[in-house]
């Protein structure tokens, strides 16, 4: 603005305000604003207030001396009010609107009088004008009540408030107990989290489970490109009391793959029918594509007594005695495939007896042939 000068230092220029003008200003503004211009007066140096203080002279300019006291529809925000609501409230038709708005505007008729259409500043001076539509676009009734309309009323529902980071009306977000394992430091990049979003175990549920990579092999698919590779991985899942379970998954990399098939193991785990908590309910034999696998129950103390694939499953599943055969073709991904689908298949003596109309007892030395 150019009115600092060495003649005219800013201490002189912008002088504190007198006794007597805060005075005259304390019957125009409340205590609480007159505390905010003296704020404003302290936190604004002059030096700032010469070199950007321009005065808009556009459209869409504002008076550069604001008076506080009178609430703008353009800039402020809208006063809340705590009336009740009124039950016949309605959104007024295009009509009333036209005539809600043409009624706030009536008020700048005076203004206009002894206006001259020849002033070259005529066109400033008129009211309305651009600001004047502005406002009665955003003051004047909308709605429609019972004893007419309602202003200052929005009977609409209130849409959803966004919060900028480092807002002061950011909503806190109370950290609950079941969240406290997200910055777990043995899951820094969060790969069990959806896992325990969708089962509900905990961080130390989830590894305490045992799982094994069972199959991984290198696959391709051929297509109009050429021969996109992938990796192949079978896992398994148990918790070592009864349940187990069968994942795989296909992947480009293989440590994402791997953490792929030991979730979807994990997440498909079921129950594993035990004898005495330890081995299998008599012989059950099951057959996938080529495979066939026969599992046979066994006494205590003898152990497992099979292949390193059906021995990693039945220690994952919590089974200690145990014996198997694989006659056939001996395809890993089969074999594991099988020797599950004989585990969850077994037939129980109760459902057994059930079905027959018989005691316990004496399906005990049927099925068992009298041996226990």
């Amino acid at each position: 603005m150019g009115l600092i000068t060495p003649q005219r230092p800013a201490k002189e220029l912008f002088k504190p305000y007198s006794d007597e003008e805060k005075v005259a200003l304390a019957k125009k503004y409340t205590s609480a604003q007159m505390e905010v211009v003296e704020a404003g007066e302290v936190a604004v140096p002059a030096e700032d207030l010469d070199r950007q203080g321009v005065i808009r002279t556009d459209l869409g300019g504002l008076p550069y001396l604001d008076d506080l006291s009178i609430v703008q529809g353009v800039i402020d925000k809208k006063p809340e009010v705590n009336e009740p609501m009124d039950p016949n409230a309605r959104l007024m038709t295009a009509e009333e609107y036209g005539l809600s708005m043409d009624l706030y505007l009536e008020r700048f008729e005076k203004h206009n009088e002894g206006l001259d259409i020849n002033d070259p500043d005529y066109l400033k001076k008129v009211r309305p004008n651009r600001r004047d539509v502005m406002e009665a676009g955003s003051e004047a009734p909308m709605f429609m009540g019972s004893n007419g309309p309602m202003k200052g009323h929005d009977v609409r529902a209130p849409s959803v408030p966004r919060y900028t980071a480092g807002s002061s009306d950011e909503p806190v977000v109370k950290k609950k107990e079941d969240d406290e394992e997200e910055l777990d430091d043995r899951d820094p990049e969060g790969i069990y989290d959806q896992l325990r979003k969708q089962t509900g175990y905990s961080l130390d549920d989830i590894l305490s489970f045992k799982s094994k990579l069972l199959v991984q092999h290198r696959v391709v698919n051929q297509t109009r490109l050429g021969k996109i590779s992938s990796m192949y991985i079978l896992a398994i899942a148990g918790d070592g009391n009864g349940r187990l379970g069968l994942g795989q998954a296909k992947g480009q990399e293989a440590t994402n793959t791997m953490n792929l098939a030991k979730i979807s193991a994990i997440k498909n785990m079921r129950p594993i029918p035990r004898y005495e908590d330890r081995t299998i309910f008599g012989d059950v034999k099951a057959k996938v594509s080529a495979v066939e696998v026969e599992i046979m129950a066994r006494p205590p103390g003898f152990g497992l007594r099979c292949q390193h694939l059906i021995f990693e499953m039945a220690r994952a599943a919590g089974i200690q005695d145990l014996a198997a055969r694989v006659p056939r073709s001996r395809n890993k991904m089969n074999t594991v495939k099988a020797t599950y689908q004989a585990l969850t298949s077994q037939r129980i003596p109760e459902e057994i007896a059930r079905g027959r109309g018989l005691k316990m007892v004496d399906v005990r030395k049927v099925y068992y042939g009298g041996r226990v």
